[in-house]
């Protein structure tokens, strides 16, 4: 059998060949990526979030810039001027417990040089009287009373050379006024119950009084020590 087989026509010798057709291939247009700035979809997301221009989103910062910086200003100065009443008050605070003990007794002793003008002037009395075995009268035991608070009171204001015998007679004007609770007990404490009564309070408060004249005595005679070493 005979095979058919389809040669290519080859062009004529001189012809000159016809150039190959130029095939292009048409790419598509490239679609923008999202998140970039450009294109359709950032056009809406910007105009979705319009922002303020510059000049006023800094006005509108700045008052709650001021605002903190002021905020933080005022709680620096506080404490600093904290800080500086807390060493002043360190610095001094002997001084200021002798000072306001011996307001306290300046003011009740001159209160017993007036006849009923100290709330404790009855209680004093009978208890002085029942120290003294009753053989110094009242208006005597009254008026020495006030005498010895009203130096007690002096001796702590000025401090000094005052100062340890005005101690002293505190602590033994201490020793009297707590014996009151002992000597008299019907006028100090509830009868039928261990607390005492308005009289009796009025004396126990006094271990304050103890409490503060102890720190100042304590000082006093700690600095007298390292002075004479």
């Amino acid at each position: 059998m005979r095979s058919h087989t389809a040669e290519p026509s080859l062009p004529p010798p001189g012809a000159t060949p016809h150039a190959r057709p130029h095939l292009s291939i048409a790419t598509p247009a490239s679609t923008p990526v999202s998140g970039s700035g450009s294109g359709p979809d950032s056009t809406v997301a910007s105009a979705s979030a319009p922002r303020a221009p510059a000049p006023e989103r800094a006005a509108a910062a700045a008052p709650t810039t001021a605002t903190a910086v002021t905020a933080v200003t005022a709680v620096t100065a506080g404490a600093q001027a904290l800080n500086r009443l807390a060493a002043y008050i360190n610095a001094h605070s002997h001084a200021l417990l002798r000072m306001t003990v011996g307001i306290v007794f300046f003011g009740f002793g001159v209160l017993k040089l007036f006849p009923s003008a100290s709330p404790a002037e009855q209680l004093a009395v009978d208890a002085a009287t029942k120290m003294t075995l009753g053989m110094v009268p009242e208006t005597v035991l009254l008026l020495s009373l006030a005498a010895l608070e009203t130096a007690i009171g002096i001796g702590l204001i000025v401090g000094r050379r005052l100062l340890r015998p005005a101690l002293v007679a505190f602590f033994l004007h201490m020793g009297g006024v707590f014996s009151t609770l002992l000597l008299l007990p019907d006028a100090m404490w509830q009868p039928h119950s261990p607390a005492p009564t308005m009289e009796g309070q009025y004396v126990v408060k006094n271990v304050v009084l103890v409490a503060v004249c102890l720190v100042v005595a304590a000082h006093e005679w700690g600095r007298g020590t390292v002075r004479h070493r």
